[in-house]
């Protein structure tokens, strides 16, 4: 060994403590300053992206330059450079403006930066985030022994699924994949689904072919006589059902599919019933709207995307499991180098991931901070601002093309009018407000989602006007 000293840290990367205090006093104010100037400004991004390249490309990083500058133009590009899903004239796709405790979560998590593989390494992150799991759990109606975890999204969920459901379907998927399966396996969900599913089909091995889209009624929800018959008919050719995949809240026009009748043929025919509820799984929340989701106490699983209308910042997913037993057998292996003390919590054992974030702090803190009367509160607020503004343009002559109650709303201009894809592009050309468009039953409309918690009467009214002054021929 040397008696030679040890190099010291690298001050840019490991400064001393008041630099660092220093330095995240001054990104407090001025992210703080950046949020005011973005209410206050355009929706969308206003940048010169040709002199921003330009910048961008004179950081080659053979010199070094101080932070707190650095910091400064960042924050300027982020402001000018981005969709600004925290404005609260964003009544876009379903990116809400995360709440402040979830903000403190990032940062906390950031500062520990705990490894969530093991329970070993981690236990008290990933007890928090076992029991805010099994609190959601049982707002779904779920029996006691559930298991579950937090993922880097809602596709990530999905996908955890239709591999449980796999492994569920026959015991030696694990080994031999779909080689083991008598005829092709098959999933079903409705047309109006997300369209990861498609990844997800093609990501688990069964291919895309294999992922049934069945009809819907014809207000946007899947067809429950149409997928029972679907299933039959696979059946008798030889075909191999593992999953139905109902959704509660659709990406197009936030309806929720017949979940009690996709269970019922779920259980009639021995296949793996998961509920995506990525964005409508909020409303269990609510007394007033848990209704809507009546019969996911059903389901096998269930995807819950966080970041969606519970409002944390990106990305934290859930997947939730009635037999949590399934995750061991799907996603467990041997790992000696690993400091692990239970099987049945351990995240790398019963998750697709390995190392990740300790991404469920953000739900924890937000929920003890308001509650389920607070979270409530919040998300039936959002389905009001949607009522105020349905009311708002019914009587400008427009007209709603969907039926949803979780805050979703699909609108067709007066006739006459320019065609829904040209208001909206006019409406995102002024900055003004941001909506999208969306295809339903076929039919291209204007969808409105209200996303960000803090959305005024004044915002819902810019937002009316913005739309009805655009609708020109």
């Amino acid at each position: 060994m040397t008696n030679e000293a040890i190099p010291p840290p690298v001050p840019a990367l490991f400064p001393p403590r008041e630099q660092r205090e220093r330095v995240d006093d001054y990104l407090t104010r001025a992210l703080a300053d950046a949020t005011a100037r973005i209410k206050a400004g355009p929706v969308m991004p206003d940048i010169d992206m040709a002199r921003f390249r330009e910048a961008l490309g004179a950081f080659d990083f053979r010199d070094p330059k101080p932070l707190e500058p650095l910091l400064e133009w960042v924050i300027d590009c982020m402001q000018h450079g981005t969709v600004h899903m925290t404005h609260p004239r964003y009544f876009g796709l379903f990116n809400p403006a995360p709440t402040f405790p979830s903000e403190c979560a990032d940062r906390i998590a950031g500062c520990f930066n705990p490894q969530l593989a093991s329970s070993g390494s981690s236990p008290v992150p990933v007890a928090i985030e076992a029991h805010v799991i099994r609190s959601i759990a049982r707002r779904a109606g779920l029996p006691e022994g559930v298991g579950g975890h937090f993922t880097t999204s809602g596709s990530e969920a999905n996908y955890t699924a239709l591999v449980c459901a796999l492994t569920r379907a026959n015991p030696r998927f694990a080994a031999e994949g779909v080689r083991a399966f008598s005829g092709p396996p098959v999933m079903y969900t409705s047309k109006e689904c997300q369209p990861a599913w498609h990844k997800i089909a093609h990501q688990a091995g069964i291919g895309r072919q294999s992922l049934r889209l069945v009809d819907t009624d014809g207000t946007g929800r899947m067809d429950a006589a149409k997928l029972s018959a679907m299933v039959q008919d696979d059946l008798r050719n030889g075909a191999v059902p593992v999953l139905i995949s109902p959704t509660a809240g659709t990406t197009g026009a936030g309806m929720v599919d017949p979940l009690e009748a996709c269970a019922q043929i779920a259980q009639e025919h021995g296949i793996w019933c998961h509920v995506d509820a990525a964005w409508g799984g909020a409303a269990l929340c609510s007394e007033r709207l848990r209704g809507e989701l009546a019969g996911i106490e059903h389901a096998d699983s269930i995807t819950i995307d966080a970041h969606k209308w519970f409002a944390t910042t990106m990305g934290c997913g859930m997947f939730i499991a009635r037999d949590p037993s399934v995750l061991n057998e799907a996603f467990g292996v041997g790992a000696d180098f690993m400091p692990s003390t239970a099987s049945s919590i351990d995240p790398y054992l019963n998750t697709v991931q390995w190392s990740r974030r300790f991404m469920g702090l953000r739900l924890f803190l937000s929920l003890a901070t308001a509650g389920w009367a607070g979270y409530a509160g919040h998300v039936e607020r959002a389905v009001e601002v949607v009522a105020r503004i349905k009311i708002r343009l019914l009587t400008l002559g427009w007209a709603s093309v969907n039926d949803s109650n979780l805050a979703v709303l699909c609108l067709l201009p007066p006739a006459g009018s320019a065609p829904v894809r040209e208001i909206v592009r006019r409406l995102l050309a002024s900055g003004r407000a941001w909506a999208a468009v969306a295809t339903v039953e076929g039919q291209p409309v204007i969808r409105i989602c209200a996303t960000h918690g803090e959305i005024s009467l004044h915002d819902v009214e810019e937002l009316v006007e913005a739309l009805n002054s655009q609708r020109r021929p």
